[in-house]
């Protein structure tokens, strides 16, 4: 089965601004937002690539995908679902068996991430520089060099 939205489960991601975020975040813009529901949905399911960016995102488990061959055999279903710092797989097998198992996807919890930390630049000044966010810190410097203004 293709790449769903299970609209029962949606809640068209009522504690986040913006809307759907499955609908931002789809690198193909496979997902859209429906108008009559204001809940997204897979307009091409066949399209899909099964990146699964939207299953990570979503705040209700409510995007069911299909599972690769390599973990999930034929007539068995899976449904990730997100955890702390990654996604738990639920695998259930046609004899009625359930695995679980979860893949760290994530190394600091979700909204913990601290943008800037450790540059040695500061963020709002240099927007007008044409350095590269974080530049002197991959160059193993303290600074960045400035031209002597005349």
């Amino acid at each position: 089965m293709p790449t769903y939205v299970d609209p029962d489960a949606c809640n068209a991601c009522a504690d986040v601004h913006g809307g759907p975020q499955c609908v931002y975040i789809c690198p193909n813009d496979l997902m859209v937002l429906d108008s009559g529901s204001e809940k997204g949905f897979n307009q091409e399911p066949e399209m899909c690539s099964e990146c699964y960016a939207c299953v990570k995102l979503c705040p209700t488990d409510a995007i069911h995908v299909r599972g690769y061959a390599d973990f999930v055999p034929l007539g068995a279903s899976v449904q990730p679902r997100r955890v702390d710092l990654g996604l738990t797989w639920t695998v259930k097998f046609r004899d009625g068996r359930e695995l679980q198992f979860t893949y760290p996807s994530r190394t600091k919890p979700a909204g913990s991430s601290q943008p800037y930390q450790s540059f040695t630049e500061d963020p709002v000044a240099d927007l007008k520089s044409q350095a590269l966010a974080g530049e002197s810190l991959w160059l193993g410097v303290d600074a960045l060099p400035t031209l002597a203004s005349k």
